[in-house]
Formats: structure tokens, sequence, C-alpha cells
């Protein structure tokens, strides 16, 4: 599989701040992959080292083939990039900051250009200094997707847009891919990310602690099982594997380890029951194991 992105061992340190502290990350091309982690994880130090606007401290990192710090002007030729807080040139109209966004890349493509302002209903002739933050993403997501890149990539990029606008940015996701570009994706909408990427890769305190598909990932962290039965507690408690039996009203739920998913399928057949609903972890769910109460206090590094 070629690789897109392929990042090994990355540091970044900021005086005595370590932001990244060997962090890796692989991006198969043609894929979209979420990119996880609250404030302060090194999100945006990594996509900044990526797209050649500051210089890695150690480790290695690639992005379509080339160093992306000494070949930074070829290499953003095909890439695309959505920050998370777009600022633009108040005096210019929304329409005249695309069309000076895309020329970097080479200019639009005229019958995309419209098409994405129509669907984001999106008016360009206003200036920019009186958009509100939705209308500036907006125009950086027109401008990202109104000419083909070989790489996306995307930070926080429907942070401030409504739901409408943000079912027409996953519709831009699928053209895209389905024209074999990549997409690396960071947000903190994590049921966006579940329903729109390949792969995730989470990542605390500058390290990658996840990496792989949803199904790789949920095949390492407990299922829910929620059981119409009055049996006891304890006969399920009594399997290894198996952790937070409680009753509730004619419900027995619990959550199993994989490898108690087998025992515990036995054993709900050979007590019989009168339903039963089996609950995979969500992302967020997966995502809270790694972080629990830190998501409270997240501290700013980036």
């Amino acid at each position: 599989m070629t690789r897109t992105i392929e990042v090994s061992g990355l540091e970044k340190d900021f005086g005595r701040v370590r932001a990244l502290d060997g962090l890796d990350l692989a991006v198969d091309a043609g894929e979209v992959h979420g990119f996880l982690g609250p404030n302060g994880s090194g999100k945006s130090t990594t996509l900044r080292i990526l797209l050649g606007l500051i210089r890695a401290s150690g480790g290695s990192a690639t992005v379509l083939g080339l160093d992306p710090w000494t070949d930074a002007v070829r290499a953003h030729k095909d890439i695309a990039y959505v920050p998370g807080d777009v600022n633009l040139w108040p005096s210019l109209t929304g329409g005249e900051a695309i069309d000076l966004l895309t020329s970097l890349r080479g200019g639009a493509d005229a019958s995309l250009r419209a098409r994405l302002i129509e669907d984001f209903d999106f008016d360009p002739r206003k200036k920019a200094r009186s958009y509100s933050k939705g209308n500036r993403q907006k125009v950086a997501l027109i401008a990202a997707f109104a000419r083909r890149a070989e790489l996306y990539v995307l930070d926080e990029p429907t942070s401030g847009l409504d739901p409408v606008m943000e079912a027409a940015f996953r519709g831009e996701i699928d053209r895209v891919k389905g024209e074999g570009a990549t997409v690396l994706l960071s947000s903190h909408i994590l049921s966006e990310v579940e329903e729109l990427c390949d792969r995730v890769t989470i990542i605390r305190a500058g390290k990658t602690v996840e990496t792989g598909t949803l199904t790789e990932l949920r095949h390492l962290t407990r299922t829910t099982f929620r059981v119409t039965t009055l049996t006891e507690a304890a006969v399920m408690t009594a399997i290894e594997g198996v952790h937070d039996v409680r009753r509730e009203a004619d419900h027995l739920v619990f959550d199993a380890d994989t490898d108690a998913l087998r025992p515990v399928l036995q054993e709900l057949a050979a007590i019989g029951v009168a339903g039963l609903t089996v609950s995979p972890p969500s992302l967020e769910e997966l995502f809270l194991r790694h972080y629990g109460d830190e998501l409270r206090t997240p501290e700013a590094v980036n």
C-alpha cells in the first residue's frame, strides 16, 4: 500500500515544552484518516510540520513522498488545507478570497467552484469583514474543494457550520475519496470521524496511543450487553472478563472484554433470555478510555 503520509518518531520542542514525543502516523493513499486528540495533544503541531510551516526537532516525516520542510513548495501544489480558524483579507469579497486561495494551487475549476458556492449556500459578493465564523469556514472549504488535490489536510473543518452545511461537507469528502484523493481529518466531532474515516489515529501527550480501523480498535475494548432476564447478576459476574454488572429493572447490563464474548454467549444461551441488545463501543467511548478526566482540564500545548 502506497503511503501518502509517513511519520516516524516525530519530535517537536518549544523551549522546555515537548509538544511531540516520538509520534508515529501512517496515512495510506486513497483513505480518509481520522486524527484525534484533545487540545494540547499535539495535533495542530503535527499538521503544521506536515504542511512545512514549522520544522520538527527530531524524527522523520514525508508527505506525498517529499520532505515537508525542504520540499514544501512542491508538496503544496498537490495539498489542499482547511484550518479550524480561518482569517481572511477584510477588504476582499468572499469570491475574491476563494480565487486568491485557489490561485496558489493553479486556480479553481470553474464548474466545481460554482456548484460548491451553491451547495454551501454561500454569498461570494460580500466583503470578508462581514462574514461570520461559519462563512469564513465556507470560504476555506470551497477553496479547498474547488480544485482537485492529492491530499486534503483538514483541521476542524466544520467548526462553525450548521448541520445542513456539515452534510454538504460530508458529501465532498465522499466525492474526493471516490476520485482517489487522500484525506487527513482532524476533528473533535467524533460522530463525523466515525461516519467518514477508514482508519483512525488517537494521540496523547505527543505520542500515538492507538491506530487502526474502528473494527480493530473496538476489538481491543469492551462490548456492552443489555439482557432481558430475571437471572441473578452473580451468574455473569463469575465469568472472567465481564465487568460492571448491574441490574436495571428487568434488564441485566454489563460490559465484556473481547476474549469473554464466547463464554458470555454460551452462558446466555444456557440461562435463556427474553431479549438481548449488544452494543459495540462508539468512537467516543474508545476515545474516553484513553483520556477520562484529562478532557475536563486540557492544557494547550499547541
